[in-house]
């Protein structure tokens, strides 16, 4: 992300926050009495299941992150269902290493626990990156290390430790997908934009070795690490989507698990769900993700938009050498891409620019303005319902807005009746605005919630951007997600449309057209 504040700052604090907010105190916690996970083997024997793990509260972050390719990994698949088999593909400088995989989730003290663990494993140093022309998509061309059976995992957010017997560490991203999601709130992992922004190789959707944007990748594959540096190997998995699914694993509701790439792939994914929820960073859209998420809305599925910058790049999928979906095409400009001329509507160019401008407003309520930005979130419909009895008019939750943000903007399609519910001045790269948090309702009974800013989910914790507004942004996020999750939302709680008392109109918001240059998130 290109803004004014470093990105490794900013993955450390949350993460730190998230740690605390679990009952996290440092590195010293161990499970006395766990007994010892399961060893790893690449294969099962025919006739025999493999035992069914037992999750154990334990410390899962990273204590020696090592220098870079020290050890480093990936697998063959983004998601799997329970009891799938996951390839992994490993390179260490170490003589051997172990795989440890770890469930985000209601853990006390740490928030993780660990659910299966290797034996030692022969490690060896994998071929160095491969730069795949005329895209300049990096590949990692390695061969596997093993073969990982999740029976018996429940479904959720993992994350894969690699442990170099020489004491560096790593970490694989790893979702085992809900098979069902029939009465679920759907939490979906942004894994298109954490791949679009990782530079491992060298080359991301945004720059290149030579810090040139205009070198950049055009296809990014998910045959290869994460970074290290910024990532932890993780994606943005520790900054933008820990937090949440923490707290929403506390609360106790049916929960269901998924990628953006299931979203593409799977038009069946929502059946049946109550509610998806999008989390702080969820930029990278293709057609089908769109489709199948407006399907299920218009069924009558509620959908929360946790971040500030949703549906804003337009994206296709091309198989690789692994499968299918594991290439993520984006050439950002419309002439450059070569199915510009044979089908128009799907080349990669931003979701609203022309020559068929289709904004995320459409199905999000409100629209990208500009980063970065840094600024408080104020409250301006007490009586609406999620926000009735925990702040009032004009209350102020410090720090909230950023680092990119949204807001209704009636020169583009806007769903109506829409409420607002936070509108916050703040200015941006030099220009005045505001910041809004929104809700609408649809015929078929669905809510549509959208924070408007990336900082929602910080706001979780105590302590995000100096201050702690974690009472009321969690009472509204439970709220939120409690109500969501008992089915269409609009039914009980119709959007009361306050746009004309708030004197929000057509360019009434800010002067000037939103800053949407490549400098941009």
């Amino acid at each position: 992300m290109r803004t004014g504040w470093s990105r490794t700052a900013l993955i450390a604090a949350i993460t730190a926050l998230a740690l605390a907010a679990a009952g996290c105190t440092g590195g010293s916690f161990r499970a006395a009495s766990a007994p010892p996970p399961p060893a790893a083997t690449t294969h099962t024997s025919p006739g025999r299941p493999a035992p069914v793990p037992v999750p154990v509260p334990a410390e899962w972050q990273l204590s020696h992150p090592g220098p870079e390719h020290a050890i480093e990994g990936y697998a063959d698949h983004v998601s799997v269902h329970p009891g799938d088999r996951v390839t992994m593909f490993v390179s260490t400088t170490a003589p051997s290493f172990t795989v440890t995989a770890y469930r985000i989730g209601n853990y006390p003290p740490t928030g993780g626990a660990r659910v299966w663990a290797s034996a030692p494993q022969p490690g060896h140093v994998q071929p160095a990156a491969q730069v795949q022309q005329p895209r300049h998509t990096v590949v990692a061309p390695w061969t596997p290390s093993l073969t990982v059976d999740t029976t018996g995992w429940p479904p959720g957010d993992y994350l894969v430790r690699l442990d170099a017997s020489t004491g560096p560490q790593q970490f694989v991203p790893l979702t085992v997908a809900t098979p069902d999601n029939t009465g679920r709130v759907v939490l979906v992992n942004a894994v298109t934009t954490w791949q679009a922004y990782n530079r491992w190789g060298g080359y991301s959707l945004y720059t290149a070795p030579d810090g040139r944007m205009a070198d950049r990748a055009r296809a990014v594959s998910f045959d290869r690490p994460y970074q290290a540096d910024t990532m932890q190997g993780a994606g943005d998995f520790l900054f933008f989507e820990l937090p949440l699914v923490q707290f929403a694993e506390r609360s106790g509701l049916p929960l269901g698990y998924a990628t953006d790439v299931d979203l593409s792939a799977d038009p069946h994914l929502l059946d049946g769900a109550r509610a998806m929820v999008t989390l702080g960073h969820d930029e990278y859209w293709s057609q089908q993700m769109r489709d199948n998420a407006t399907a299920a809305r218009d069924r009558g599925v509620n959908l929360a938009f946790l971040g500030g910058n949703e549906v804003y790049r337009h994206i296709r999928f091309e198989p690789s050498a692994l499968g299918p979906d594991r290439t993520e095409v984006d050439y950002k400009v419309f002439e450059e891409d070569p199915v510009h001329t044979t089908d128009p509507a799907d080349a990669t160019t931003q979701w609203r620019s022309p020559p068929d401008p289709r904004p995320e407003s459409v199905l999000l309520g409100n629209f990208y303005q500009c980063n970065p930005a840094h600024a408080d979130l104020v409250a301006v419909d007490q009586g609406n319902w999620l926000l009735a009895g925990i702040v009032h008019d004009g209350q102020v939750l410090p720090g909230l807005v950023g680092n990119e943000y949204e807001r209704v903007d009636l020169q583009v399609p806007t769903p109506r009746p829409i409420e607002v519910l936070f509108h916050s001045p703040v200015t941006c790269q030099g220009r005045h605005d505001v910041s809004d948090a929104t809700y609408y309702t649809t015929s078929s009974g669905a809510g549509v919630f959208s924070a408007g800013t990336q900082y929602w989910i910080c706001g979780l914790q105590p302590g995000c951007q100096g201050h702690d507004s974690s009472a009321a942004v969690g009472a509204i996020t439970t709220r939120l997600l409690t109500t969501f999750a008992q089915g269409p939302a609009g039914r009980a709680h119709p959007a009361d449309d306050n746009l004309a008392r708030l004197g929000i109109g057509p360019g009434s918001a800010a002067p000037g057209r939103p800053v949407t240059t490549g400098a941009r998130g």
